[in-house]
């Protein structure tokens, strides 16, 4: 990216002094990002990122909902402390104008954060504290957001983890054979076709009225925590996909990668399993923050909910892999079916450990829920 065209970007937010200098910031696939750095005299540091509007189609739509749950959080924070918190969300700068995005003359859209100073993230959870911790975490975001008022959130990514139109696309995808490749993967067909029914479970409880539709952020990745220097937790970041969706979506993948023994496309299965402790440590961290508002079916079906985000991970990537790898980005010809069958053996893992991870729930919930 040009100096000329961030500079005249950032001067269109309400920003202190004007950039003296920027970097690229990260390694994300979505959007580009920079750290820039400016004159002015509160020394503040500010996050510019050029939004990928390709896959975030409606920018007005997602910035109004990372606008409305990032203040709604400051305001129940500040409340809370009855002082200025320190930073429990992102905080969106705006343009001179007032809005939540710029749009640039080639049709680039723009939005900016303050920069959160000291702040680091992990890829890898290593220990059972670190994963109490990101469970409180998650924990809190949700209850945070568990009284969000006004209207329901906009679906960003319509139909993201909705079970029903996934197993659809996949049936599809196995008829059209693009790529020529289902005849050579009828073991990993037939994995997933005799879990199928199972995996609409929470589709039949949301249709009975039994659990329901929250705010949640629906990408819990560990990494999207941040922490300061001394591990202490910081905040929740990666908003764009906070729209309504079912709690088990953000338990579920939650566990789904801070759990899982080895990498998300780890080769050698032999190393891939659920780590039982990392799950009994995330677990108990979030439910001290979030069993006061779920209901009885919801706490009952978190352990399932692994399972459940660990399926759609398979057959998302294997829908890919039959489809000729049009999605995820790919480093060698079979990488999406390497992802599919890691998933594979960790949805294995789980289904051997579940009466476990469901006396670890209960226990947790007896503790918790008042």
């Amino acid at each position: 990216m040009k100096t000329d065209l961030v500079n005249q970007v950032a001067a269109n937010f309400k920003i202190d002094g004007k950039v003296i200098r920027h970097r690229p910031f990260g390694a994300g696939h979505v959007h580009d990002t920079y750290v820039l750095e400016t004159n002015g005299r509160e020394k503040v540091r500010y996050l510019l990122q050029k939004i990928n509007h390709h896959i975030f189609k409606d920018v007005s739509q997602l910035m109004r909902n990372i606008e409305r749950v990032t203040s709604h959080i400051e305001s129940r924070t500040k409340k809370h402390s009855g002082t200025q918190p320190a930073p429990e969300c992102l905080t969106v700068i705006k343009t001179g104008s007032g809005e939540l995005f710029f749009q640039d003359q080639q049709d680039g859209y723009w939005r900016m954060y303050v920069y959160i100073e000291g702040a680091q993230s992990f890829d890898v959870v290593e220990t059972p504290e670190l994963a109490h911790e990101g469970g409180k975490e998650y924990g809190k975001f949700l209850a945070q957001v568990s009284d969000l008022p006004g209207d329901e959130l906009f679906e960003t990514i319509p139909n993201f983890h909705n079970m029903e139109r996934r197993l659809t696309a996949f049936s599809k995808t196995l008829d059209e054979d693009r790529a020529g490749r289902v005849a050579h993967l009828q073991y990993e067909i037939g994995f997933l076709k005799d879990r199928a029914e199972e995996m609409l479970t929470l589709h039949k409880l949301e249709s009975a009225g039994k659990i329901r539709r929250r705010v949640t952020h629906n990408d819990t990745k560990f990494n999207n925590i941040l922490f300061d220097s001394a591990g202490k937790v910081l905040c929740v970041v990666d908003l764009d996909t906070v729209m309504p969706g079912l709690v088990h979506y953000d338990f579920g993948d939650a566990i789904r990668t801070v759990a899982n023994t080895a990498r998300e496309d780890e080769s050698d299965l032999d190393k891939i399993s659920l780590n039982i402790e990392l799950f009994d440590a995330f677990t108990g961290g979030f439910l001290e923050e979030a069993a006061s508002f779920l209901n009885a079916a919801e706490i009952r079906t978190l352990a399932f909910s692994a399972k459940y985000m660990t399926f759609i991970m398979c057959l998302r990537f294997l829908t890919d892999y039959i489809d000729g790898d049009n999605y995820y980005k790919i480093h060698f010809d079979t990488h999406n079916l390497q992802r599919a069958r890691a998933q594979f053996r960790l949805l294995e893992s789980m289904e051997a450990h579940m009466d476990m991870m469901e006396g670890i729930v209960d226990r947790f919930a007896e503790m918790f829920v008042v």
